[in-house]
């Protein structure tokens, strides 16, 4: 791919981003405060991220890899159930992730 179609890409997309703003900011307040597109806005959110995580944790280069890395999701996920403070679940995760590396899982 050509440096000028790099560019071209950059710019169209920069557009249609902001063309995007643009429109969620002549959304009317009263149709974003219905209680129906709150909860979905909320379940959307959450969905993405539990997504972004999932394909961040169990895959390389488009395959299924199950390594530390699904070992430590796993530990943060127990220490979550148990309450623990943010801090304690992110370092419990990566001493797992360290642990398991250093033992010799990929």
């Amino acid at each position: 791919m050509s440096r000028v179609a790099v560019w071209w890409a950059v710019l169209a997309a920069s557009a249609v981003v902001l063309a995007t703003k643009v429109a969620g900011h002549l959304v009317p307040r009263t149709l974003l405060q219905r209680p129906r597109v709150v909860r979905t806005a909320a379940l959307v959110t959450a969905a993405l991220l539990a997504a972004l995580v999932a394909v961040q944790t169990a895959t390389t280069d488009g395959a299924l890899v199950l390594d530390a890395r699904v070992a430590a999701l796993v530990v943060a996920a127990v220490a979550l159930l148990l309450r623990a403070p943010f801090v304690l679940v992110v370092l419990l995760a990566a001493a797992t992730a360290a642990l398991l590396r250093w033992l010799g899982v990929p």
